[in-house]
């Protein structure tokens, strides 16, 4: 039975001490009976089997005795967890390290060590945190870096390369020292390799080179955010990429070369899952579509589409590059359909997963196709808008020159007939005045002088401040005209200053009146207005009382120099204003500014009109 053998076979290498082949038999029999055997295993540790055939490792002299006793202690404890934590001591650890690092130690002897420390770490936290702390995950790192040459990296045959499965066997330990569980102190440590790793991958694309590192990348990545953003800073992304691009167009010719692309889509997946925005990296190499050709490879299990959609789905999560290049090669129905047809609920929920994307993604594209089309039609209608606000602006002066054109207009008719009424008014008491100083109006001879010293006075004082042009020189031309008549302005009738009145400001009115109830004389009232007249004739209504005094004047020769729109009277419009004004000589200062906003109006409605046209054509 199962225990006597064991027994045996233990008596059996105690005995047979300087029989290195006997006890190598021994061994092989020991580990072909405890091999995924847990009993047979604790029965073996509880006999004391497991701790000699640890000290016979360590104390024998003969290589092929610890190479047997080393694997037969690895097979013990792989089918045993009992007997894992037995062995997991630093102690054990430390003289794995001494067959690692001894000149001596043959290839062989070395892997047999390693494996040791494969099945004390795998699944153990504690061997991983003895591995760490005895610097034993140190030598592996090393050991991953120095095994293979550049020249052997090009397998021929890795079945047959005892180095090759040395350096296979350091980077499945790696993987078992990062992994199940999680160990992130241990992540951290063996991303110190990365470089090498991408180094490697660039370099060769063998099977046993490619499988074993995407292995040790995507355990040392996974849920590890710092190593993640490493790994993508050092361009350990892009690298893959470039591999499975050119996997995939060795696909159509090898099958090995489709299920290795699946094991980069894996390790790719395992660098992005925890950070999607790293996917944005992969847009330019295409990989969305890429996956998608792989997944529609009939000979894919289950198991490898699940890695391939999830990839897809991890890329497409927020990468909109990402996303639009699963709508443009048909991912969308391709996603339908694994749903649909699948009884998987795993890739059913892959599946699931990227079609959520689609729906986000297909929500983010209408309402940017929305915004797009708004901003367009936004654009047109604020062109519209503008252009209907100028044309407003436009029509908003021109009705503001219409109303001033018409409130001229009545203003000019209203002192028109004041002017005709105050001249009526005032003829009665110029006769009056003239009966003061023994002047006769009915006697034909004094009222011919009188006739004859008016038309004097306009010719004389009204006319020179009509043509006069610059109004700095305007005050001191008056002041020069003012000295001159002051000679004259006791022969000039009341009736003559009077009229002026209608003309001056109230203050002024208010002043005269003041001044002739001082001198009580109508002919000192007249000289006082008169002294005035001309400083009155250039104040900002100098206008106004010009078109006053021109309603009582018959002087034709100051007619002429009269403006055109100060004259016209009733005849004047806004319809036939600009033609008046055009032809005028003597525009006044109201009608020019008037003119010149015509003007400038008509011009803008010709550059509108220039513009539209254009861009109908």
């Amino acid at each position: 039975d199962m225990k006597t053998d064991l027994n045996l076979l233990l008596e059996c290498l105690k005995y047979q001490m300087d029989c290195p082949l006997s006890q190598k038999e021994a061994l092989i029999t020991i580990y072909s009976i405890c091999q995924q055997n847990s009993e047979a295993s604790e029965y073996f540790r509880e006999i004391g089997g497991l701790m000699f055939i640890n000290d016979l490792a360590k104390s024998s002299v003969h290589c092929i005795v610890k190479e047997a006793a080393l694997f037969t202690l690895g097979i013990i404890i792989e089918s045993n967890v009992y007997c894992q934590q037995t062995l997991c001591t630093s102690a054990l650890f430390e003289d794995l390290i001494l067959f690692l690092i001894k000149k001596d130690s043959g290839v062989n002897l070395k892997r047999m060590s390693v494996y040791v420390i494969l099945v004390l770490v795998s699944n153990n936290k504690n061997g991983q945190t003895c591995v760490r702390d005895t610097g034993c995950i140190s030598l592996l790192l090393q050991l991953f870096r120095t095994t293979l040459s550049t020249s052997e990296k090009n397998l021929s045959d890795e079945n047959t390369d005892p180095c090759y499965q040395l350096w296979s066997s350091v980077c499945s330990t790696l993987c078992a020292c990062v992994n199940n569980p999680q160990n992130e102190d241990n992540q951290n440590i063996c991303c110190s390799v990365f470089p090498y790793a991408k180094e490697w991958l660039e370099s060769c694309t063998e099977p046993g080179i490619v499988r074993p590192i995407c292995s040790f990348l995507g355990l040392t990545v996974a849920n590890n955010s710092y190593v993640q953003k490493y790994f993508v800073s050092i361009g350990g992304l892009d690298t893959l990429a470039k591999v499975l691009l050119e996997l995939m167009h060795d696909s159509c010719l090898s099958l090995s070369s489709m299920k290795l692309a699946v094991v980069v889509t894996k390790t790719m997946d395992a660098c992005i899952a925890n950070n999607s925005a790293m996917g944005v990296v992969l847009a330019k190499y295409h990989t969305v579509s890429e996956l998608l050709k792989l997944l529609s490879n009939e000979t894919l299990s289950t198991g490898e589409k699940i890695s391939i959609i999830l990839t897809i789905g991890h890329c497409t999560e927020v990468c909109e590059e990402n996303q639009c290049e699963l709508l443009q090669n048909n991912g969308l129905p391709l996603m339908i359909q694994v749903l649909t047809e699948s009884q998987d609920e795993e890739l059913i929920k892959a599946a699931t997963f990227v079609l959520q994307n689609c729906k986000q993604m297909t929500e983010q594209l209408s309402l940017k196709l929305y915004d797009n089309s708004l901003n367009v039609n936004s654009a047109e209608k604020l062109d519209v808008q503008v252009r209907k606000s100028c044309l407003q602006d436009y029509w908003k002066k021109a009705e503001e020159i219409l109303h001033r054109i018409n409130s001229l207009e009545k203003e000019h008719d209203e002192k028109r007939v004041q002017g005709e009424i105050f001249v009526d008014e005032s003829s009665v008491a110029n006769s009056e005045a003239l009966k003061s100083h023994g002047v006769n109006p009915a006697d034909p001879k004094k009222y011919t002088e009188r006739a004859q010293l008016t038309s004097k006075l306009n010719n004389e004082v009204l006319a020179p401040s009509l043509t006069s042009a610059p109004q700095e020189n305007e005050t001191g031309n008056t002041m020069d005209a003012a000295s001159t008549r002051q000679t004259e302005q006791r022969n000039i009738p009341c009736s003559v200053t009077e009229l002026q009145t209608d003309s001056v400001p109230q203050s002024h009115n208010i002043n005269g009146k003041t001044a002739c109830g001082k001198n009580q004389s109508s002919l000192q009232a007249g000289d006082f207005f008169l002294s005035h007249l001309d400083q009155h004739l250039f104040s900002s209504e100098k206008t106004e009382r010009v078109r006053s005094i021109s309603a009582t004047s018959s002087s034709h020769k100051m007619a002429d120099l009269r403006c055109s729109g100060c004259t016209a009277g009733l005849s004047l419009n806004s319809k036939t204003f600009t033609k008046m004004l055009q032809s005028c000589l003597h525009r006044c200062e109201q009608h020019r500014v008037i003119l010149e906003a015509e003007e400038r109006y008509r011009g803008e409605l010709r550059k509108i009109a220039a513009g539209n046209s254009s861009r109908s054509a």
